[in-house]
């Protein structure tokens, strides 16, 4: 006897929809290398020139603003780190929410009490979206743009409804 002839077919736990949503960065690490080496070189020429007039602490504060601008990059990358899984299953929603520090947040809800709501502005679109369930509200993908919150917004909508009118048995595929 094999499975095949099995009445009661497993449950299927495959996701409907599966996303793990990153902040966008658009600078590479070769270009921030670039960028880094670009800004010493021109700071370190234009701090020799004052150097040389005689005002030599403005040699420093160059120095210091190449600094500054390299802890700003290095918090940058460092925050790039954040990541937000977002699951559906015909019988959960999960939401996984891990911040730059390594902090992990995770909320389990039902399918069927679940609604998307978007919060949008006439001129620059989706602003942020919701899920909402008994009454709480949960803020997904925060740090996409408008344009991919629309495309995020339309297939997990689309998954929910899917959720939403339950498992299919389709023994013929």
């Amino acid at each position: 006897m094999d499975n095949r002839n099995d009445f009661d077919p497993p449950l299927q736990d495959a996701p409907l929809f599966s996303a793990r949503l990153t902040p966008h960065r658009s600078l590479s690490r070769g270009g921030f290398l670039a960028l880094m080496i670009f800004l010493t070189a021109v700071s370190f020429i234009a701090g020799f020139v004052f150097l040389l007039m005689g005002a030599w602490p403005v040699f420093g504060f160059f120095g210091l603003d190449v600094l500054i601008v390299y802890w700003a990059f290095r918090l940058n990358f460092r925050r790039a780190a954040a990541t937000e899984d977002i699951v559906v299953t015909p019988y959960e929603l999960r939401v996984r929410r891990v911040s730059h520090r390594g902090h992990v947040v995770e909320w389990t809800l039902n399918p069927l009490w679940v609604q998307l709501d978007k919060q949008v502005h006439e001129e620059f679109g989706i602003e942020k979206l919701y899920l909402v369930s008994r009454g709480r509200r949960l803020v997904v993908g925060s740090f996409l743009g408008p344009e991919e919150k629309a495309s995020f917004a339309k297939a997990l909508g689309a998954a929910l409804q899917t959720a939403k009118r339950g498992p299919t048995y389709n023994p013929v595929s």
